[in-house]
């Protein structure tokens, strides 16, 4: 039985759906560990024909996605860093987080959100510094406008996060929108809210024009914030991530406890609890904790009770030395 007529069979029980894990098979996100883009577009494990042919068409493109993977990834890893599930990757992995996405938990749902915001991010970045054939800054900015302070002209490079925005919800959305299950539609709203997540942060940046600073003329544009605020975002959205099963006639989702509101285009939504991640757990994906540094005067969830899921932890001393890099001045003072 192939996997469309096993999701076929169970979309009409809505209850039991946000129990069914699909195989999550090989991913773009592989393609940070390959080389050329030519390389690259024939040797990534899992690309849908949609992505191969944006990947053979746009090659400049495909570079700023594998290179903006380091970065998204990092974030992922800032954000978990005081969990017991810490956002490792493997690197030979092809789908680099091994077998625990399988499940279709919070945690997945935060990484296809911020793996999504990472190509947005990356393609508008490359597009403003002239990386990339395909795009340039921002063409809509141009003559002049208003704000609050009063008028200005359009000037510099707005990053042109719509052309980021499109060229990842074609690449990335293109291997859920193959599939029709509870799992790709689920990927597929995380995917939408870390886009949406990235352009929440755009700002407009201003330069004044005048006899001593003045500012009687203003010269402004568009830009993307750090990246780190659209992980700070994120992560409070995968906090408050809501629990969904699928609805009666699968196109959608609902609150799978009515005392939570229904989720909007900016939440995280998943279907099935977390592990606890405590113990290394093969099947689960779950490397454990052994071997963590826990916070000793913590009461977060870096805490030793937490962090070491109450197995006990072992302290230790440690002294280390550094320069002091005193600098002596020649007037004797």
């Amino acid at each position: 039985m192939n996997s469309s007529s096993f999701f076929g069979i169970w979309l009409s029980v809505p209850l039991i759906l946000s129990w069914v894990t699909p195989q999550v098979s090989s991913s773009w996100w592989y393609m940070r560990a390959v080389g050329s883009s030519r390389v690259m577009c024939d040797n990534v494990p899992g690309l849908v024909s949609r992505q191969r042919q944006l990947c053979h068409r746009h090659p400049e493109v495909m570079r700023s996605i594998g290179l903006g993977v380091a970065e998204w990834t990092a974030e992922c890893q800032h954000q978990f860093r005081q969990h017991r599930w810490n956002c490792h990757t493997l690197d030979r992995d092809h789908n680099l987080f091994g077998k625990v996405l399988l499940r279709s938990s919070r945690e997945a749902a935060f990484v296809y959100a911020i793996s999504s915001a990472g190509v947005v991010y990356a393609i508008t970045r490359a597009c403003s510094q002239g990386e990339l054939k395909s795009c340039s800054c921002d063409p809509k900015k141009k003559g002049t406008s208003k704000d609050s302070k009063g008028t200005f002209d359009w000037g510099g490079c707005s990053d042109n996060i719509d052309y980021g925005i499109k060229f990842a919800r074609a690449f990335v959305d293109a291997k859920e929108r193959k599939g029709k299950d509870a799992r790709a539609l689920m990927n597929l709203h995380n995917n939408r809210a870390g886009r949406k997540a990235v352009k929440r942060f755009l700002k407009q940046e201003c330069k004044c024009h005048g006899v001593s600073g003045s500012c009687t003329l203003r010269t402004c544009w568009l830009a993307m914030a750090d990246f780190r605020k659209t992980g700070d975002y994120l992560w409070k959205k995968y906090n408050g991530a809501i629990q969904v099963v699928m609805n009666q006639d699968g196109t959608g989702f609902t609150v799978a406890n009515k005392r939570f509101k229904k989720p909007t285009k900016n939440d995280l939504v998943y279907f099935e609890n977390s592990p606890d991640y405590c113990i290394r757990d093969r099947d689960a994906g779950s490397l454990g904790t052994a071997g963590r540094v826990c916070n000793l005067t913590s009461r977060g969830m870096d805490s030793c009770e937490v962090m070491c899921c109450g197995r006990g932890y072992d302290t230790s001393r440690v002294t280390r030395m550094t320069k002091c890099e005193l600098r002596v001045r020649s007037d004797g003072g």
